[in-house]
Formats: structure tokens, C-alpha cells, sequence
């Protein structure tokens, strides 16, 4: 999909020009600009706070590692691997700034996406086949901006994220920024600690609800639910610290299929809708929660069977 005369890069968010011609001579490399540390840390805790999400189901390809040798220098970013029209999904809330071939950077090749997340943070999805949101367009975390492709010089179909921390440009490594997050972007279960916030959290209270420890779905993970998902934790044989990750969303999920009811299924259906399905978050797994269901699992290439089991909820909440 060619660019047009509007998809050109713009100046976004007080951005001068110097700043953002630090990376055009970047490629698919960072010789130009090294591999930044990126941006100063803040505990773990505050980190983990539900505000960003996996980009893009999928495996880590061999050689595909921010990092690794290419011609033009160290690999930008993280590949990950999938079929032509997997979805790709923005990896936290921001503005699209760049909707161009390469991201409007020199040396980049593919149809490509930037999205800047405020704080001089950026993320960059490359090899598109498919554009789903406009240049300015805002964009909330785990919504779907795109679809996976092998758009220019590519040996097969691949989402190709960066994320520029500290400025555009200034990329580091995209694996270690989103685990500091609570994101494994290999696929795993997410973290989220106490004090975070959004649909993710919903998510986590609606199943606590089911659960009996009946909280708000306010998006809030505040000291009441935080001290629920402890004594769920114990209940659990699990330690309690209330951090929600690999070892308790096995524990808080359930098996679920059409005619079910209840706050577990409220839970199926805000984890959906983080991912752009609209759905009504009615408790009732009809036909139309099924729908989605199957949707979002042909779309990222899961076993189409319509029923959310742990593979489908991990892909949801990741």
C-alpha cells in the first residue's frame, strides 16, 4: 500500500525538526544513533500498571532480536512471526504520528505505523499488510491499528516493534522495556500490580466478582482489591503478594463457552473489547460474544473453536 502525500511525516508533540531527523539514517539498524538505555526507571510496581499490551500473537524468530547484525547495523527491534493478516494491536494509548513506506524513515522499508505514547516515548510496527487507524488518529492500548505482512524488503510475513524511548529515534531494546512493563511480548501472562489501572483490571475484577470477592469494575486497582486478590492468592496456595501474573491468571480464568453466564463472561467480554471487539458487557455468552470469540482467534491464528480457554484468555490480556 503506497503512502500518500498525507501520510508524510509529521511533527508531533512539541518535536523539533533536529530531534527528528536524529534517526533517519537508521534502516532497519541503530548505527546512526546507538542503542539507547532508555528512559529513567520507576519501580517495578509503578511500571506494571495495565497501561500497555502485546502488540502482536506470534513466536520470536531466529536472528530477529533487537540486537542482531543486519548490513546497516544492530537490529532496531523485535520481530515477531505469523501469517499475512495477523493482527497487530497498539502496544499502549497514544497518537499515530507516522503512517507511511518505513515510517517515513530513509532506509526502512514496508508499510509501517509510529505511535507516540507522550513522555518521549514511541512504538513502531513495520511490514504491515493493512492499516486499520488514520494518520492523528488516538488509539487506546490493545486496540487493532494493523494488520501483519512482509511489505518490503522481508523474507516472510512478520510484525518488525520498536520502541524509541527518551526521544524519537533513541530505540532500545523493545523486550526488556515491555517486561518492565508486566508485557511479555513472547506471549506470556501479563503482571499487573497494585496501584494499576484500566480495562486489564476490569478484567481482573470482574473474574474476582465470580470468584466471590465482589469488587467494583472500575478499572482501579486499588488496597481493597488488592487486599481481595491477596486472600484469593492464599485461598489459592499461591503467594500472596497481589501482584495478578503467570502463576494466578491460570488460577482466576475460567473455561468458558456459549450459553454461560455471569461475571466471568462480563471479564471474557471487557478483555475483548480491549482488543476492538464492541461488545455489550451483558454476563451473556451468546452468539455474539461466540462471534467474537471466533474472530479474535482466527485473527491471531489460535484454535478457531469459539470457547475461551487459557490460550485464548492469555492472548486477550496479554
Amino acid at each position: 500500500m503506497a503512502a500518500t502525500p498525507s501520510d508524510l511525516v509529521r511533527e508531533r508533540s512539541g518535536l523539533s525538526r533536529r530531534v527528528l531527523l536524529t534517526g533517519l539514517g537508521l534502516g532497519l539498524g541503530v548505527a546512526a544513533v546507538g542503542l539507547a538505555p532508555g528512559a529513567p526507571k520507576a519501580s517495578a510496581a509503578t511500571l506494571k500498571d495495565g497501561r500497555w499490551a502485546t502488540p502482536a500473537q506470534g513466536r520470536f524468530p531466529a536472528g530477529g532480536h533487537f540486537g542482531a547484525p543486519r548490513d546497516g547495523g544492530p537490529h532496531a527491534g523485535q520481530d515477531i512471526t505469523n501469517s499475512t493478516g495477523t493482527g497487530v494491536y497498539a502496544a499502549a494509548a497514544g497518537t499515530v504520528v507516522r503512517r507511511a513506506w518505513g515510517g517515513g524513515f530513509p532506509g526502512r522499508t514496508g508499510n509501517a505505523l509510529v505511535i507516540a505514547h507522550g513522555n518521549d516515548q514511541y512504538t513502531y510496527y513495520g511490514h504491515l499488510s493493512a492499516y486499520r487507524v488514520e494518520l492523528d488518529a488516538e488509539v487506546s492500548a490493545g486496540q487493532r491499528i494493523a494488520d501483519m505482512g512482509a511489505t518490503g524488503n522481508v523474507t516472510g510475513p512478520h510484525l518488525h516493534f520498536e520502541v524509541h524511548s527518551g526521544g524519537l529515534g533513541r530505540v532500545t531494546d523493545p523486550v526488556a522495556f515491555m517486561a518492565d512493563r508486566g508485557v511479555d511480548l513472547d506471549g506470556g501472562w501479563p503482571r499487573i500490580d497494585p496501584g494499576a489501572g484500566g480495562a486489564t483490571v476490569a478484567v481482573i475484577q470482574h473474574l474476582m466478582t465470580q470468584h466471590g470477592h465482589a469488587l467494583p469494575a472500575d478499572g482501579k486497582y486499588d488496597s481493597a482489591a488488592v487486599d481481595a486478590v491477596k486472600r484469593f492468592q492464599e485461598a489459592e496456595g499461591l503467594e500472596a503478594d497481589g501482584q495478578v501474573g503467570p502463576a494466578t491468571w491460570p488460577k482466576l480464568v475460567y473455561a468458558l463457552k456459549q450459553d454461560a453466564k455471569g461475571d466471568h463472561v462480563k471479564a471474557l467480554q471487557t478483555a475483548l473489547n480491549k482488543r476492538s471487539a464492541g461488545l455489550a458487557i451483558d454476563g451473556e455468552f451468546g452468539s455474539g460474544t461466540t462471534k467474537a470469540v471466533r474472530a479474535y482467534q482466527d485473527l491471531n491464528r489460535l484454535v478457531v473453536d469459539g470457547e475461551a480457554g487459557p490460550v485464548t484468555w492469555r492472548a486477550l490480556v496479554s
